[in-house]
């Protein structure tokens, strides 16, 4: 088996559903993914870390699964005050990728079907997450997923 891809992002479970947030570097994955870490427990959901800042991934019967390096599993880095303690799992399926985007944006409506390659012949449908003044990021993306509130 082919050792696993450390790719730069950020992955989160929220129900049964991996989220690989990505982008620069100081973009706000990792702020992000906690925010709707902790939105999603407030609703009742279950939400967890996988992996902040580097994620390993790997293929298994067809799906991409993300793991935390051993060196940083169970930590994550929030800019400007440190490396935190994190609640983690140990690995998760991913089933989309979410980037980030701040305002303005560029386009009013993102390319249809867009998709992330993150491994030669695998890809993950792409979500991009505008972040709004006066709006939750987990708000946002719960009204372009509301399927996350259904597990």
């Amino acid at each position: 088996m082919p050792s696993p891809l450390n790719i730069h992002a950020t992955a989160i479970v929220i129900g049964t559903t991996g989220l690989l947030f990505t982008g620069p570097s100081g973009s706000g994955k990792s702020a992000i993914a906690l925010h709707c870490i902790e939105e999603a427990r407030g609703r009742g959901l279950f939400a967890a870390m996988v992996s902040d800042d580097q994620v390993l991934i790997s293929e298994a019967n067809g799906c991409l699964i993300a793991r935390a390096p051993e060196s940083i599993a169970g930590l994550a880095e929030m800019r400007g005050a440190g490396i935190v303690a994190v609640e983690t799992i140990e690995a998760a399926v991913l089933h989309r990728a979410i980037r980030p985007m701040e305002a303005p944006f560029a386009e009013r409506l993102p390319p249809e079907a867009e998709r992330l390659a993150v491994l030669p012949a695998h890809s993950l449908p792409l979500t991009r997450l505008p972040l709004f003044t006066g709006a939750t990021a987990f708000s946002t993306l719960i009204a372009i997923h509301p399927e996350l509130l259904h597990p």
